[in-house]
């Protein structure tokens, strides 16, 4: 039987069944300095090309620091289409070492909400110090000419509970870093902000799951909430918002999650004769194996030459899940490798109320205005 489409032919489609719209989907991305990105995606296209695309958006290079997120109504991150946030996933232990100014200024807005949502705690000190250098970046060089009223800062947002005192030291040392390029400021900004105890540090809620581990937490610790942080360096437990025990990636032989708890296999010490297993309980499933997921990313970008490979065994036990990104080193490489003029781009001003949370998983509003080049 003949075709009934030949080259010659047409085929009109009514609105109702347009191929585009039945194989694609809008896709929002609330980008660090407050804006949203949408963009056309195949719905079953991967996260890593919605990505690509914002970095696009943005002109950033230096990509492997960051990554797509969507959260919950407990707001935890996890991976859900359609609505996402842009954010910084691996935080460099030494922001220095990034080559270009557009990635270090969109480490700053993570910081910056870090710092206002109570998510990175810091002194009455830190906080103007930080400030200043953020008021220096977004205004420029004080002028009492070009300033409106004599608390020109009130409206812009530096810390959870915000005071005039705050406010009027910050204005003293603004005054201090006349001269200073936004590049420099956002730089100097980095160099404080790194040091604190809470930089890079992803909470995850969990409690104690045994009390035989004496060496770890006190007999009547069973059942206690803690917080599990990981970072570039390692494991970090917090109780009562202070860090109680610290394990460096090179300490721990393996991780591991069962349901709903969550395993770490320590390197025996000088004077131990066998490995210890440490668990914790986590609140569901889900959360277990989120806590695992992020230690094997953390772990592999911030330790490893170069990713492992997937197993490829037809069957085989537990999660495939592998870290495919480049690792820590090999981005460094890659961005030695950048050459090209620094790409142009507007800092905005960090106004109030743009929707973060708290280091104990709260929400608070905290907003930024104006937008990258080219944002749309």
């Amino acid at each position: 039987m003949p075709s009934h489409l030949s080259s010659n032919s047409t085929i009109v489609r009514s609105p109702a069944r347009n191929t585009l719209n039945f194989w694609t989907m809008q896709a929002k991305v609330t980008l660090l300095d407050g804006s949203v990105f949408t963009c056309t995606v195949e719905k079953r296209a991967r996260g890593f090309q919605l990505f690509e695309k914002v970095c696009e958006h943005l002109n950033l290079l230096e990509r492997d620091y960051f990554g797509l997120s969507f959260r919950d109504a407990d707001n935890n991150k996890v991976r859900l289409p359609c609505n996402f946030f842009f954010n910084v996933k691996f935080y460099p232990p030494n922001p220095a070492q990034l080559s270009e100014d557009i990635t270090r200024y969109l480490l700053c807005l993570q910081l910056r909400q870090d710092i206002v949502s109570g998510c990175l705690p810091c002194s009455f000190v830190t906080h103007t110090i930080l400030g200043s250098y953020t008021v220096q970046s977004e205004l420029g060089d004080y002028d009492p000419g070009n300033l409106c009223g004599s608390n020109y800062i009130s409206e812009l947002s530096f810390a959870p509970n915000q005071t005039k005192e705050m406010e009027e030291k910050i204005m003293e040392l603004h005054y201090n870093c006349r001269g200073m390029s936004p590049a420099e400021a956002e730089m100097n900004f980095l160099e404080n902000v790194k040091k604190l105890s809470m930089y890079g540090v992803d909470l995850h809620h969990a409690r104690v799951k045994l009390r035989h581990w004496l060496l770890v937490f006190s007999s009547d610790s069973e059942g206690v909430a803690i917080m599990l942080g990981v970072c570039s360096s390692g494991l970090l437990v917090y109780r009562d918002r202070l860090r109680i025990n610290r394990f460096s990636w090179p300490k721990i032989l393996k991780i591991s999650y069962k349901r709903n708890n969550f395993y770490i296999k320590i390197r025996p010490g000088e004077f131990d004769q066998f490995q210890s297993t440490i668990g914790f309980k986590l609140f569901n499933h889900r959360a277990a194996k989120r806590l695992w997921k992020v230690c094997v990313e953390h772990h592999s970008f911030f330790r490893l030459l170069s990713p492992e490979e997937t197993p490829k065994k037809f069957l085989s036990l537990g999660s495939k899940f592998r870290y495919s990104g480049r690792t820590q080193i090999q981005s460094r490489r890659a961005s030695a490798q950048i050459s090209r003029p620094a790409p142009p781009f507007t800092r905005c001003v960090s106004k109030r109320n743009l929707l973060s949370r708290s280091l104990d998983g709260g929400r608070t509003q905290v907003t930024c205005q104006n937008t990258l080049s080219g944002a749309k």
